[in-house]
C-alpha cells in the first residue's frame, strides 16, 4: 500500500477519462479521440479489478489483498474528489467552456469518482475487520454532503491502511519465530467459552486468537458446553470433553484457558469432578469468581414475570441453535455474589494444578457497546477498582497468581475485548499477542 512509481501516470490517465467531455470538442480527429476514450475506459475498468500489483516477497492473504486494493481505490477516489473540483474551477475560468458543458463535464467526472469510491467501500466491506457497521451507516447519511463525505471516506481509508500494516507486521513477526514454535506446549490447550455463547464453527467465540496460537505451535480444542446452565451441569459436559482430549491426544492432561463463567465451570470440574488428574493448568480470563454484585441488584428488582419471559425466550432460541436443555435464569443466578461465595467455600483450588486469574477493566463506557456499557454503569458503585462491563476487578482477580491487563490510554479493555469478540485492533493492546504470551509462559513452565 506504499506509493509506487507510475501513480502519477495512472492519475493523469484517469483524469483524462473523467474530463473527456471537456476536451472532446478541442481540435479535430474525433475518431481518434473516441479510440483514446475507449482505451482510457478499459484502463479504468482494469484499475477497478487490479488497482495495484503485489510487492515482490510480500506475504498476504485473499482478505488482505482485497483490503489493500480497496484502500488503494478509495485513496484515488478521495484524491480525485478534490482534484476534480480544482479542474472544474480552472475550466470555468480559463477553459472557454460553456456553463452547460462545464456542468456536464463535472457531473460525468463525479460519476466516475462515485464508482471509484463505491468500489473501494465495497471491497472494504468484505475484507476489513476494523471498519465497523456504524461507519457504513454514517457514510450512508453523509455520502452526498460535500466535505463531510470526504472526511468520512478519509476515516475509512486510514482504518484500512492501519489494519493492513498491522496484519503485515503480524506476518513478519510470525515468520521470525516460526521455527521456535513458542506456543507448542507439552499439553494441548482447551479454550472454554463463557455464558450466553456457544462454540460455533462459523463465528469463533475467541476471534482471531486460536489461529494465532496454532500458527505458533499450539494444539487447540474447545469446551463445547451449552451456552447457559448451572455450573455443575456445564462442568459435567466439560469433564467429558477434558477426558476425551487428554486420552485421544495421548497427552494425558490439558491446559485450560476459560473466559467468564467458563472459569467457574472449569474450577468445579477440576475440584469436584476429579478432573485435576487431567488438568495441568487453569487460566481464567475475566471470570466472576466472587460474583457480579450488580447482577444481585438487577435480579432483586426485576419483575418476576419479565425474568421468566426472558428465560423462556432464551431457552427456546438456544435450543434451536443447538443446546440440549439451556437454562438462562439458572446460569445467571449462579453469578450472584452470595452464590459465588458459597461456591468458593466448596470449591478449593487443587494443589497439583497451576492456577492463574487474569482481569481487565473499562476506562470509559465507550470502550464497549450494549449491553456492556450499561453493565459498566450498573457495576460502578459496587466495584471499587472498576469493572469490564460485567465483572468487577476484585471479583476477577482470584487466587495466589493473578494478572491485571494494563489499561489502554483511551478506553481500557472490556469483557468482550479480552476474547477478541469484535476482532478490533486496539491501540496499546494486541489481544492475539497477549494470548501468545500466556501460552508461551505455560510452555516455559513445562506445561
Amino acid at each position: 500500500m506504499s506509493r509506487r512509481p507510475g501513480q502519477a501516470v495512472r492519475s493523469v490517465l484517469l483524469i483524462l477519462l473523467f474530463n473527456c467531455v471537456a476536451w472532446w470538442e478541442f481540435g479535430e480527429l474525433k475518431p481518434l479521440k473516441a479510440v483514446i476514450i475507449a482505451a482510457l475506459a478499459v484502463h479504468f475498468l482494469v484499475f477497478l479489478v487490479v488497482p495495484q500489483l503485489k510487492k515482490s516477497g510480500e506475504r498476504t492473504t485473499g482478505q488482505l489483498t482485497r483490503l489493500s486494493n480497496g484502500a488503494c481505490i478509495l485513496g484515488y477516489g478521495r484524491l480525485f474528489m478534490w482534484l476534480e473540483l480544482l479542474i472544474i474551477i480552472l475550466l470555468a475560468v480559463f477553459g472557454g467552456l460553456s456553463v452547460v458543458r462545464n456542468i456536464v463535464n463535472g457531473v460525468t467526472a463525479y460519476l466516475f469518482i462515485f464508482v471509484l469510491d463505491l468500489t473501494g467501500v465495497i471491497r472494504l466491506a468484505v475484507s476489513s475487520k476494523q471498519v465497523k457497521p456504524p461507519m457504513y451507516i454514517l457514510l450512508m447519511f453523509t455520502w452526498y454532503i460535500p466535505v463531510v463525505n470526504s472526511l468520512v471516506l478519509r476515516r475509512f481509508y486510514k482504518l484500512a491502511r492501519s489494519e493492513y500494516r498491522f496484519e503485515q507486521a503480524k506476518f513478519d513477526l510470525d515468520d521470525m519465530r516460526v521455527e521456535s514454535q513458542i506456543c507448542k506446549t507439552h499439553y494441548p490447550i482447551l479454550m472454554v467459552h463463557g455464558i450466553f455463547f456457544r462454540d460455533w464453527q462459523i463465528f469463533n467465540y475467541w476471534g482471531r486468537i486460536p489461529r494465532e496460537l496454532v500458527k505458533n505451535g499450539a494444539m487447540v480444542f474447545y469446551g463445547s458446553q451449552q451456552s447457559s446452565n448451572s455450573i455443575a451441569r456445564s462442568a459435567e459436559e466439560l469433564a467429558a470433553q477434558i477426558k476425551t482430549i487428554a486420552e485421544n491426544t495421548g497427552a494425558g492432561k490439558v491446559n485450560i484457558i476459560a473466559h467468564s463463567k467458563g472459569g467457574l465451570d472449569c474450577r468445579y470440574a477440576v475440584s469436584r469432578l476429579g478432573m485435576d488428574k487431567y488438568v495441568a493448568s487453569l487460566t481464567t480470563i475475566n471470570t466472576p469468581h466472587r460474583g457480579c454484585a450488580w447482577v444481585d441488584n438487577v435480579l432483586e428488582k426485576a419483575p418476576k414475570g419479565l425474568a421468566e419471559w426472558l428465560d423462556n425466550r432464551y431457552n427456546k432460541l438456544f435450543t434451536r441453535l443447538g443446546d440440549r436443555d439451556p437454562h438462562f435464569l439458572v446460569g445467571v443466578r449462579e453469578l450472584t455474589a452470595a452464590s459465588c461465595a458459597k461456591f468458593n467455600a466448596e470449591t478449593p483450588d487443587m494443589p497439583n494444578v497451576r492456577y492463574c486469574s487474569v482481569m481487565s477493566r473499562m476506562v470509559t463506557p465507550w470502550a464497549a457497546g450494549f449491553p456492556l456499557n450499561i453493565g459498566y454503569f450498573l457495576g460502578k458503585k459496587f466495584d471499587r477498582r472498576g469493572n469490564d462491563g460485567l465483572v468487577g476487578v476484585e471479583s476477577g482477580l482470584y487466587g495466589s497468581r493473578t494478572m491485571m491487563i494494563p489499561d489502554t490510554r483511551k478506553r481500557g479493555i472490556s469483557h468482550g475485548d479480552v476474547i477478541d469478540l469484535m476482532r478490533e485492533n486496539i491501540d496499546g493492546y494486541d489481544v492475539r499477542e497477549f494470548y501468545v504470551d500466556i501460552v508461551k509462559e505455560l510452555k516455559d513452565c513445562g506445561l
